[in-house]
């Protein structure tokens, strides 16, 4: 591989960056697991709803922490190898995200 960023569609990140997006993802599966067993057990659907928008507030933000690592490795790169074209890859990109 010659490119450490996004060659190939591919993104290498060092042990730190990726030990933290696997906690986040952790905590969002615990999250998870909290509200399965909240039904499980019969709960109150509004304290579930609770956490459900917690959970989705966590995955937004696990998103956003990518998409800005992305804009500032990956992208910022292909700018500078005059890929405009990753300028149209990110406006779809937002557009996922911010459904």
């Amino acid at each position: 591989m010659t490119d450490k960023c996004c060659s190939a569609k591919i993104k290498v990140r060092n042990k730190s960056e990726q030990d933290e997006l696997i906690c986040h993802i952790n905590r969002i599966s615990g999250q998870l697991n909290g509200i399965k067993q909240m039904i499980e057990d019969s709960r109150y659907c509004d304290d579930i709803l609770t956490q459900v928008a917690a959970a989705n507030s966590s995955l937004k933000s696990l998103g956003l922490s990518i998409m800005e690592n992305h804009m500032k490795t990956c992208v910022k790169e292909e700018i500078k190898k005059g890929n405009d074209e990753i300028i149209d890859e990110m406006l779809k990109t937002f557009q996922r995200l911010c459904r």
